[in-house]
């Protein structure tokens, strides 16, 4: 699927101004950085992870970095429900912070990752009330 028909479908589930399409490219990051990671990650991890891979490909990498990844994934966690930002219910929430894990610890749900990578956010919608 091309890239602009994902991020009008992103911008139309979420209801998002023309700026998600790079929040839609720091959801992939994450989603990408999580996905090995069944049981999650630190969030210094997921930071490195991005970083690294952003240097690999000669992307510039923001002075705003940090705050711009942390942003993106408190926009799409279930469990940040104090959150103002977030734009999805915890039903369709890409991501989750592991309870059992001490610390700042960052994790994907699989089944929705494989939807959005798919298709996109709407699909992932239809996923999580079929489950």
């Amino acid at each position: 699927m091309a890239l602009e028909q994902r991020s009008a479908e992103f911008e139309l589930d979420y209801g998002l101004a023309r700026k998600s399409r790079a929040d839609q490219i720091v959801v992939e990051e994450l989603l990408k950085a999580l996905e090995k990671f069944p049981g999650g990650l630190r969030r210094w991890s997921v930071m490195r992870a991005i970083r690294t891979e952003r240097e690999r490909v000669s992307l510039d990498i923001s002075q705003k970095f940090e705050d711009e990844i942390e942003r993106v994934f408190r926009r799409f966690c279930a469990d940040y429900g104090d959150s103002k930002s977030r734009t999805c219910t915890a039903s369709d929430a890409l991501f989750f912070r592991p309870r059992e894990k001490a610390g700042e610890v960052w994790a994907v749900y699989p089944d929705r990752v494989k939807a959005w990578l798919a298709g996109g956010p709407v699909e992932v919608s239809r996923a999580s009330n079929a489950a």
